[in-house]
C-alpha cells in the first residue's frame, strides 16, 4: 500500500488495540496456541488470554487472511532479526 494511501486510512480509521501478549515461548507452547486459536477460528470465538486481560472475539465466515514473513536488519549491528505474522481481518 501506498504510503499516502496508508495514511489516509489510518486517519480514517485509528487504531485502537484491544489485546496484546508479547512473551517468550518454547516452540512446543507456541504451536499449542496457534492450534487453540485454529480451533476457536474454526468454531467462529477466539479467546485471547494475557497476563492481565482477556479478550473473545467471533471471527466471521470469510474473513481476509494475511501471512507475512518479514527481515529486519539493525543499521548499526547488521544483526538480523525475523517476524512471521499471521493476520486475520474484517469489518463489520
Amino acid at each position: 500500500m501506498p504510503i499516502t494511501r496508508w495514511l489516509a486510512y489510518r486517519e480514517v480509521m485509528p487504531e485502537e488495540e484491544l489485546f496484546k501478549s508479547d512473551v517468550e515461548r518454547s516452540r512446543a507452547e507456541i504451536a499449542e496456541a496457534l492450534v487453540a486459536a485454529a480451533e476457536g477460528i474454526e468454531a467462529g470465538t477466539v479467546e485471547l488470554t494475557g497476563e492481565s486481560t482477556e479478550q473473545t472475539v467471533s471471527i466471521p465466515e470469510t474473513p481476509r487472511f494475511e501471512t507475512e514473513l518479514e527481515r529486519l536488519t539493525d543499521s548499526e549491528t547488521g544483526e538480523e532479526r525475523y517476524e512471521l505474522e499471521y493476520e486475520i481481518r474484517w469489518t463489520r
